[in-house]
């Protein structure tokens, strides 16, 4: 009878931080280890779970029945895990002989505790443990000061003001996404000199529980015996560590809207800058999707994080898809259909 326990690996971290690249390079670098995927989506778009397959390294589109990867697509993980989330855990149970890892990519909206804390389960524990939580940050967005905003001193400001609203739901997660790492790659970290990557890191530290390693990345680019193999048995320890939805029965995602929207598309630099103009004018956190330009027999991938753009092209379209460009945008009171009409008008 197999009684080993699959070591699982959690990633987290906020929107655009570099979860799937870091997934992509653990994939492609694996050196034989068979590595089961879990690839959380929130959005209509599945698109983070495309730029997986395309990683080619043979994962089926196929997912639960017989591919590696594994996708869901209905909301952030923790939302989902009485749903979806336990009868893959079981196939993945059942199939343990077969692998050697597990690792599950959350979305950037997902708080990590209460992911952790499903593995206490009895049907979970028995067969998984989890190996690490592993939080990735996007380092110039730190160093920016978009999610490192002193907590203490917000909180001072609301009781003194009652007009105040009360701290972002958007750092609050930042924070319970470091409050529950055992590791926290620093990501995208060329661009920053010493000073503002030490600072950075004080920021990071002030959240993250002691001892918790910090490793400097680029592109994902990260060692897997890094990654895999710390074996930090995280359910045994997860309660102890303080977030700030500890108290809640419950938690949602009210204050984060997903729309898609369909483009024509005849230039991409044009494109890139009516996405720079629209995340001025509303609350839009997080742009990725794929575009179809005329002519051009590639696909372009084009991600976006506040007001920081890239895009790419990442294979050719195949001749079983339809040429379409579709954009997730993810933020706060987005509505789908005026957020079309202004990229269309922008892109005439």
């Amino acid at each position: 009878m197999q009684t080993r326990k699959i070591p699982a690996t959690i990633v987290t971290g906020f929107l655009g931080s570099g979860k799937t690249t870091l997934l992509r390079h653990l994939l492609t670098h694996a050196q034989g280890r068979r590595i089961a995927v879990i690839v959380n989506e929130f959005g209509a778009l599945g698109i983070d779970g495309e730029l997986l397959r395309g990683c080619g390294i043979g994962c089926d589109e196929n997912g639960v029945e017989n591919g590696q990867l594994f996708e869901l697509a209905n909301g952030c993980l923790c939302c989902t895990v009485q749903e979806e989330f336990a009868p893959v855990m079981e196939q993945l149970a059942a199939r343990r002989d077969q692998i050697d890892y597990l690792v599950i990519e959350t979305s950037g909206l997902a708080l990590p505790k209460p992911l952790v804390q499903a593995f206490q389960w009895p049907a979970l524990r028995n067969a998984f443990t989890v190996d690490a939580v592993i939080t990735v940050v996007d380092a110039p967005a730190v160093a920016a000061g978009d999610f490192a905003d002193d907590p203490v001193a917000v909180d001072a400001q609301r009781r003194a003001d009652d007009n105040l609203d009360h701290d972002s739901p958007l750092h609050e997660l930042f924070e319970d996404q470091l409050a529950t790492a055992d590791l926290v790659i620093v990501h995208k970290i060329d661009g920053l000199d010493a000073a503002a990557l030490a600072g950075v890191e004080a920021t990071i530290r002030k959240e993250t529980p002691p001892g918790v390693k910090l490793v400097h990345a680029q592109h994902g680019r990260v060692d897997v015996s890094v990654l895999l193999g710390l074996e930090k048995a995280v359910e045994d320890v997860i309660d102890q560590r303080k977030t700030h939805h500890d108290e809640e029965e419950d938690h949602d995602h009210d204050a984060f809207d997903s729309v898609a929207v369909t483009l024509d598309v005849a230039d991409r630099a044009r494109l890139l800058a009516a996405l720079t103009a629209l995340v001025e004018r509303h609350e839009i956190y997080r742009v990725k999707g794929f575009v179809a330009l005329p002519g051009v027999a590639m696909r372009l991938v084009v991600q976006g994080v506040g007001r920081r753009f890239d895009s790419y092209f990442d294979r050719a379209w195949r001749g079983d898809e339809q040429r379409v460009t579709r954009l997730v945008l993810i933020g706060d009171h987005l509505d789908g259909a005026a957020l079309q009409g202004e990229l269309q008008a922008a892109l005439g």
